[in-house]
């Protein structure tokens, strides 16, 4: 057995030899490795026919429990069936070729059953890597970092091709975990960054074979090779056969998402080569699927998709590639701030040429939003430069002859794993995803379904999913541990594994027992033995009767019930009493009242006290009736009677009101009714305006005009300089004014 404390690569273990006798052997040796074959992946069928159906099942059942025997092993052996056993990595390479993407045709399961079995596939293959990506299980269970680097790069675990379907497949909803398997790979095996950086010019010559198979040139510093003399006889998006064109636009779907997942997870490319190769390119394929006559519709809509989401991809990844090398540093507020803003608006300045993509990118994620960013985080910022940059993108949109959205839809950063909204630039906006379902829906297809952790609340089913995916990766663990785990991390299966691998758990998890089963739950009483309920145990009772008597059944009861007229003969007799009226009753001489049942009448009692109200209007001081007479409610008057008011004035009677009234005396009552209120509230009609200028001179004056001068004379003292012609008179009576 292994010794603790002591790491894989340096352990030796002894075991039976071949002839029975005991031998020392390395802890990683080939003689360790079981005699186990694994199946290579085959993709889900297309068609969907039984018998391809039922081999798909087959053969997906058996890589499953072979992989779940394989992620069960204890460390060692896990670590040699998997250096030394070549049937496996054939296994975890097919699948990682044949794997249905999101954007493939084939990527919808034919039945239920499939779908099952390929999630079931695609989350054993993904433990698996997960596991082989992790040099420190436990403190007993660990290898030398860089031993392991050596191991992984040594035997091809993984390489830069295998990371990058790692990302395309698993990267949807598993970013953070997947983050961390790939920044643990690199940081213990410093050698694929130069593999790396050799694949890097590999990824960009994507972009110059489409453009040489297009018939295109990219211009200025960007361009990788310099133009063939030959490649004005180069076939263009118009004049290629269809067939090409449909290769092509498929290459450059698969490429620009699979760049998109990997800088998604690991950045470390610049965007100046997707810009340019955007502005080129993309405007010449779409042209090419508007023009060209397609048989086939659906195919046509088909690549109008891969098109589309192509183009979101490239957008997404510049932005993606401008926030991990330029904004995440200005958020976090470290050195070089003013660096890295620099940067970051000399790429936006660079994007000025690029006017479609410019546009697009704008629409997405607004330019003027990240400005206002600079201009919050560094006051320093040149403003005029700012100021060119911003009228830059509005010149962009003119030329490109699109309205910019008043309210444009803020996407999250690509830093938290948000997906881009599409493009509104791009015509079929319904079509930008398979079925008009978005992100959303490619999670739901083929290899890219989510495994079941990262969520806050679960169900039961949930639950058990999250402790068995917790539980296939480390089997010595309790159920009841990994139970306080999940609920200590808010049922995050990401976060738990990677605190247990990485020993970081809350101090109150690392006193619990690593083996404590799962409690117990107390099963709740039965329902129907605690309720209670008017049959009980009757005949009635169908909770705990089989078979009821329907003859005894309620209906047949009430209708027994309403049928019997046994009540109604008991109160005959009572009743009959009340049948015989007399109205008068003659008593013959020598009977009395009391023979009959009456009592003795006293009329004389009745005449005493007939007109007289003995206490009724007796002095009260509190009695209303002595302080005023009563008075008859007007809401119970009559309405055919006439009102009195309250000061004893009678009303005039009007006259009954015919069908058709004349309008000029409505008119007239209407004034009258109006001028009593306004009399009533003290208001005082607009004086009428003064005449005193009349007619002209000959042809007579009127009335009011007479009146409104001698008005004017008889007032003017009233006003200011009033008696000037007397006083000007008197002065000059009393010679003071020389005449």
């Amino acid at each position: 057995m292994a010794c603790a404390q002591v790491p894989l690569d340096e352990q030796q273990v002894t075991e039976p030899g071949p002839l029975g006798k005991e031998q020392t052997l390395p802890a990683l040796h080939p003689a360790r490795k079981e005699e186990r074959c694994f199946v290579p992946y085959k993709s889900p069928p297309e068609d969907g026919s039984p018998a391809e159906v039922e081999e798909f099942l087959e053969r997906a059942k058996f890589i499953t429990e072979d992989l779940e025997w394989l992620l069960a092993l204890p460390h060692d052996k896990f670590w040699c069936q998997v250096v030394f056993d070549e049937s496996l990595q054939r296994c975890l390479d097919s699948y990682l070729h044949l794997a249905p993407r999101g954007l493939d045709l084939s990527a919808l399961p034919s039945s239920p059953a499939v779908a099952d079995m390929q999630r079931s596939v695609h989350r054993t293959v993904f433990l698996t890597f997960l596991r082989m990506a992790t040099h420190k299980e436990s403190k007993d269970n660990f290898i030398t970092p860089a031993v392991f680097g050596e191991i992984i790069y040594d035997n091809f675990l993984f390489d830069i091709p295998k990371i990058l379907d790692l990302c395309v497949l698993f990267g949807k909803g598993n970013s953070q975990l997947l983050h961390k398997m790939i920044e643990n790979i690199f940081t213990q095996q410093p050698s694929y960054y130069s593999d790396l950086d050799e694949t890097v010019p590999t990824v960009l010559q994507v972009f110059d074979t489409i453009l040489d198979k297009c018939g295109l040139y990219c211009e200025g510093a960007t361009a990788m090779e310099p133009m063939k003399l030959s490649a004005h006889k180069q076939p263009t998006a118009m004049t290629m056969s269809q067939q090409e064109l449909v290769d092509l636009i498929l290459y450059l779907c698969d490429s620009t998402t699979t760049i998109h997942a990997f800088l998604d997870i690991f950045p470390a490319l610049s965007p100046d080569r997707l810009t340019s190769f955007y502005e080129t390119a993309v405007p010449d394929l779409e042209k090419a699927l508007r023009k060209r006559n397609f048989d086939d519709k659906g195919l046509q809509e088909d690549l109008w998709k891969r098109l589309s989401h192509s183009c979101r991809k490239m957008v997404e990844t510049a932005h993606l590639l401008l926030h991990h090398t330029c904004l995440q540093p200005i958020l976090e507020g470290g050195e070089n701030m003013l660096a890295f803003a620099e940067e970051l608006l000399s790429h936006f300045t660079s994007f000025l040429t690029e006017k479609r993509f410019l546009t697009d990118y704008d629409e997405q994620f607004p330019i003027a939003d990240d400005v206002s960013l600079l201009q919050q985080a560094l006051p320093v910022i040149d403003e005029t430069r700012t100021s060119y940059l911003l009228q830059g993108v509005e010149s962009a949109w003119d030329s490109v002859g699109r309205q910019k959205p008043q309210i444009q839809h803020k996407v999250p950063s690509a830093a938290a794993g948000g997906a881009a909204a599409a493009s509104a630039g791009f015509e079929l906006q319904e079509a930008r995803e398979p079925g008009g379902g978005g992100e959303g829906e490619e999670s739901l297809r083929g290899a890219e379904a989510m495994l079941d952790g990262a969520v806050c609340s679960v169900s039961g089913a949930e639950l058990e999913s999250l402790l068995s995916c917790i539980k296939d990766l480390l089997p010595d663990l309790g159920e009841g541990f990994l139970l306080a785990c999940l609920q200590e991390y808010d049922f995050n299966s990401e976060l738990v594994i990677n605190n247990i691998l990485e020993d970081r758990l809350a101090p109150n998890l690392d006193k619990l027992d690593r083996a404590m089963p799962r409690p117990v739950k107390e099963d709740l009483p039965d329902v129907l033995n605690v309720r209670s309920n008017v049959f009980d145990d009757d005949e009635f009772d169908v909770f705990r009767r089989d078979q009821v008597d329907m003859r005894c059944s309620l209906k047949k009861q009430f209708k027994k019930m309403l049928n019997d007229k046994q009540h109604i003969a008991e109160q005959r007799a009572r009743y009959q009493a009340y049948e015989t009226v007399v109205d008068e009753v003659i008593i013959e001489p020598g009977e009395s009242a009391a023979t009959y049942g009456l009592d003795d009448y006293d009329d004389e009692y009745d005449d005493t006290y007939d007109m007289n109200q003995v206490g009724a209007n007796d002095l009260d001081g509190d009695s209303l009736l002595n302080r005023r007479p009563f008075t008859v409610p007007q809401v119970l008057r009559k309405a055919n009677k006439p009102e009195e008011d309250e000061e004893g004035e009678d009303e005039e009677e009007e006259d009954p009101i015919p069908f058709v009234q004349d309008p000029a005396l409505l008119r007239e009552r209407a004034e009258a009714r109006r001028a009593t209120m306004q009399q009533r509230k003290g208001f005082r009609p607009a004086p009428r305006p003064s005449n005193v200028v009349g007619q002209p001179k000959g042809q007579g004056q009127t009335t009011e005009t007479f009146l409104d001068r001698r008005k004017k004379e008889a007032n003017k003292s009233r006003v200011s300089n009033h008696n000037r012609r007397s006083m000007a008179d008197r002065k000059r009576n009393k010679g003071m004014i020389p005449s």
